[in-house]
């Protein structure tokens, strides 16, 4: 069978290396696999196919250290979880149906107990079988911690393959940010890193393991491994399967180009995340470390961990070169042919050798890495180009929009926003005129038409004072590098939002008087549980701005898919659902908000509202603030194209993630209410949730088009030269410029 596409040059740092328990674990999970029902009589696997497929060989590839029952028992894992992936696709995605794989996977949470002294029902299939035997034999030495996360992990592997079940349904390929987010659930790589915290005897400390570099750690990991398996698995998935879930496809979908071009652009994007994943290790595991007091050990634990992903990482390529499995011949990437008798070569041959072909070496070393460090800032660029954007959701404005815009000056005067803070070198950063142009009760008055005046003002204010932070830290804290000062900044916030109601300490700059004065007065009538959530979410904001100036100090242009994650904090967006949520109260289950259909709605829409600002900021951030973290910029530097060709690549993202929106709301919003058995009355108020959401995006697309803050006539007065705060201006003074983050909105 002809293969579709060549195999790119895959960036391989690290050497696979091969465990040599590898026969005892195929002789182990062989007979665990009779045991467990998966080969004679399932229908599923012969002797032959689990022969084939040789997990044992993954395993010994991908833990490498481990000893020999640790590695039997990790291979009964994937025998387990590959089983589950072939029996589904039998038993629900061919028949297409839905309502028995929810049944089906309904009943496997019940065989992860927390407390194995709570038992199991009777398993009924091979999958529930192997799942009670691998949980019991797992789970003694290891912490509640772990467990929790494991199981919930596994979860989302099983429970998202309705998810595919579902796309196969509606014959619908997803867009690309809409599938890195879903692949990470259903293709099991999130799994497979708490499974390496076994293999390699070092659990997450509980204190790190929400953090921040830990999750990139996961996220990247989990990308770089789905990402090599669809290239290598794209012809038995689009060929065989129906598969419409895989990111050649999706990339070829959305790009309208050759299978080729789009197995490339996979391969850049597996660099890129490979090459985040090296970044996090060495500039953000470190400050963690010290922030968080971590003793020796449990900063060896981590390594190790960090340790064991590589080695994952190493060994699945290899596996994946040798697995009957998948598409492995032809391309750069094919084993090297052995020299005839008397030849020379200069290229090493066997295990692990294909790090180290240096006719590969553009892939060996990630050689496209330097463009995102060497940008060059204050570039010309223009007015932003603004192309036709879909926008199927009209505006309607409060009509206390007037009395709202006198109210919002007035309120950030009282605070202290439009003068410098005392003893702060360039916080004079905003006046009454520019504040009047950025007209914020614009952007409030389309989120909320329905809100009362001081309803309206609130949220004016709330985007007042965002915004304001997200101007002032750049250039307070950015111009000096100057993070460790951001950081006691940010941590005194959390101070002024108290759950308990106690008295704030006394606000020592305008950022902490204003947060001290809308929390009172938004936090007030909310009950504890809604206090926590709320101050997460302003706190998941404030906390982006740091991560903003650690990467500017650094000058990097940050990868794709962190920009888009971090972005949607940098927005603030968990801030303004959380204010769009405030009525609900607890009328809607925290878990249905949990929930994949719901997340990805939300996340639709916050990407399409964030990107909007990109296509707008362009010129304000690129040519004035010499700004890295813009999605155009980040799409030119990733794809390697001009200014135009980025515009329209966001443009088509933008429409995706907005056809996305509606095509949740319409179609998997209503499964979700009859999965959870929703009433009328949470029905109504979460329809209610998608038209307030449906305002937002509409209501954003029109400030943008009627504030000052992005035109250029505005851009040229507050930039005119001698007004660059701490900047030198004249002739021969562009190279003391010193790049500033820039606000998100």
């Amino acid at each position: 069978m002809t293969q579709p596409f060549e195999l790119p040059d895959f960036y391989l740092p690290h050497p696979a290396r091969l465990n040599p328990h590898v026969e005892e674990a195929r002789t182990h999970s062989k007979e665990w696999a009779r045991r467990m029902g998966m080969v004679e009589g399932s229908g599923i696997w012969d002797e032959h196919d689990l022969d084939s497929h040789d997990y044992a060989l993954l395993c010994a590839y991908t833990h490498p250290d481990a000893d020999g029952p640790e590695l039997s028992l990790v291979t009964d894992w994937y025998v387990w979880v590959f089983f589950f992936d072939d029996h589904f696709l039998e038993a629900f995605k061919r028949t297409q149906d839905r309502d028995g794989g929810k049944e089906y996977l309904d009943r496997l949470p019940l065989f992860m107990p927390m407390d194995l002294t709570a038992g199991t029902p009777e398993p009924v299939n091979p999958v529930e079988a192997g799942l009670a035997d691998l949980w019991a034999r797992t789970v003694p030495s290891m912490s509640q911690e772990w467990r929790a996360r494991f199981a919930e992990s596994t979860e989302n592997l099983l429970n998202e393959s309705l998810w595919e079940l579902s796309n196969i349904n509606a014959d619908r390929i997803p867009n690309p940010v809409e599938y890195i987010e879903m692949r990470r659930k259903v293709g099991g790589a999130p799994w497979s890193a708490g499974l390496v915290e076994h293999a390699v005897g070092a659990e997450i400390p509980a204190v790190i393991a929400e953090s921040r570099p830990m999750r990139v750690l996961k996220d990247t990991f989990s990308d770089g491994v789905h990402l090599r398996n669809d290239l290598f698995s794209y012809q038995r998935e689009t060929e065989e399967e129906g598969e419409l879930s895989n990111g050649v496809l999706v990339l070829e979908t959305f790009l309208d180009c050759t299978t080729q071009q789009a197995a490339d652009s996979v391969n850049d994007l597996l660099t890129s995340r490979l090459q985040q994943f090296e970044n996090t290790v060495f500039t953000e595991l470190g400050p963690l470390f010290a922030e968080h007091g971590l003793d020796p050990t449990s900063c060896a634990d981590v390594m190790a961990y960090v340790k064991g992903l590589q080695d994952w990482q190493s060994g699945g390529h290899e596996w994946h070169m040798r697995s009957s499995r998948y598409m492995n011949g032809g391309g750069a990437s094919a084993p090297v042919a052995h020299p005839a008798p008397g030849q020379l070569t200069l290229t090493p041959t066997g295990l692990g050798t294909s790090a180290a072909d240096i006719t590969s070496l553009r892939g060996l070393t990630g050689a496209d890495r330097s463009r995102s460090f060497t940008h060059v800032p204050y570039q010309r660029v223009g007015p932003s180009r603004i192309p036709d954007l879909y926008m199927p959701f009209t505006t309607t404005l409060s009509p206390h929009l007037s009395s709202a815009r006198r109210e919002v000056v007035a309120w950030a005067e009282r605070m202290g926003m439009l003068r410098a803070q005392p003893g702060v070198p360039g916080s004079g950063i905003w006046d009454e005129q520019k504040l009047a142009g950025f007209d914020f009760p614009l952007c409030a008055a389309g989120l909320h038409p329905d809100a009362a005046p001081d309803e309206l003002d609130l949220e004016s204010e709330w985007l007042t004072w965002g915004t304001y932070g997200d101007d002032y830290f750049p250039v307070v804290f950015g111009r000096t590098r100057d993070l460790a000062g951001a950081k006691v900044c940010n941590d005194r916030l959390s101070a002024f939002m108290p759950l308990d109601g106690s008295a704030a300490p006394e606000p020592a700059n305008a950022l902490e008087r204003g947060l001290a004065d809308l929390w009172s007065r938004t936090a007030g009538p909310m009950d504890p549980e809604g206090r926590r959530t709320f101050r997460t979410s302003v706190e998941t904001m404030t906390a982006s701005w740091l991560w903003e100036l650690a990467n500017q100090a650094q000058h990097r242009i940050p990868d794709p898919v962190d920009y888009i994650e971090m972005r949607r904090m940098t927005f603030g967006a968990d801030l303004t659902m959380a204010l769009c949520r405030l009525g609900h109260g607890r009328r809607i289950p925290p878990e249905v908000y949990r929930s994949g259909p719901m997340k990805s709605l939300e996340n639709a829409a916050v990407d399409y509202a964030c990107l909007l600002n990109d296509l707008f900021s362009y010129q304000k951030e690129i040519e004035f603030e010499g700004e890295v973290h813009n999605g155009v910029l980040v799409v030119q530097n990733f794809f390697d194209c001009d200014y135009p060709t980025a515009v329209a690549i966001v443009q088509d993202l933008m429409t995706s993630r907005m056809r996305q929106f509606q095509h949740v709301a319409a179609h998997e919003l209503p499964v979700l209410y009859d999965d959870f058995d929703l009433g009328a009355e949470a029905r109504g108020i979460l329809d209610g949730y998608v038209k307030e959401l449906e305002n937002w995006l509409a209501g954003i697309l029109t400030w943008h088009q009627g504030c000052l803050r992005y035109g250029e006539p505005e851009l040229r007065r507050q930039f005119r030269p001698g007004l660059r705060i701490g900047i030198p201006a004249g002739l021969g003074t562009s190279a003391t410029r010193i790049a500033l983050p820039a606000a998100s909105l």
